[in-house]
């Protein structure tokens, strides 16, 4: 596994470069075997400093696991944000240690395609727009992946992402989950009965 820390407005130190390596290098491979990269960057804002911590699993699934943390001392919040990962992947361990070692599975997914599609952003705006169409202010290409929904919601929390877009394997429907303000996590199934009633 490849650290790489980084500073922004700060510089990194030594004794804290060999505490995040050391940290990360321990606490993420007791849970997963094949983290390939991990990114951290330091910043510091005024007296707070913040740590963001972005890793790839180098699966062909694509998930990567995220996380941040502020605080007043740079070492709190480093290990704030590491204890972040290592209990997300505590959670899923046993799932994602079956998920890679399920031959049936791993064919499964050997035949299924993502499908295309197209991400786009647009431009905030704090008060109501002049027209109905939002500014696109950038597009790219991209897709959708096809899983279960339990897959779904563990690559959610692993990547600490609002929401996820992808094809429900059960059923071939495009499917969200995403993250309530409550913590609880919802789930979106179009059924034909929803959109005949429409």
């Amino acid at each position: 596994m490849q650290v790489i820390v980084s500073g922004k407005q700060i510089d990194v130190g030594d004794a804290l470069r060999t505490h995040i390596e050391d940290r990360l290098s321990e606490g993420l491979g007791k849970y997963l075997e094949r983290v390939t990269t991990v990114k951290v960057v330091v910043s510091r804002e005024s007296h707070m400093f913040r740590v963001d911590i972005n890793g790839n699993t180098g699966t062909h699934s694509g998930v990567v696991i995220k996380s941040h943390a502020e605080g007043v001392d740079v070492y709190v919040a480093f290990d704030a944000a590491a204890e972040k990962i290592e209990k997300q992947l505590r959670r899923y361990k046993r799932r994602l240690t079956n998920h890679h070692k399920t031959a049936a599975h791993a064919d499964e997914m050997a035949k299924i395609s993502p499908m295309p599609a197209r991400q786009y952003v647009l431009q905030h705006h704090e008060e109501e727009p002049e027209h109905d169409a939002p500014l696109v202010i950038a597009e790219q290409n991209t897709h959708l992946d096809k899983m279960p929904v339990s897959e779904a919601v563990m690559k959610m929390d692993l990547a600490d992402l609002p929401a996820v877009v992808f094809i429900n394997s059960s059923n071939n429907r495009v499917n969200v989950v995403f993250r309530r303000q409550d913590g609880n996590i919802a789930w979106i199934d179009p059924h034909e009965e929803v959109e005949k009633a429409a």
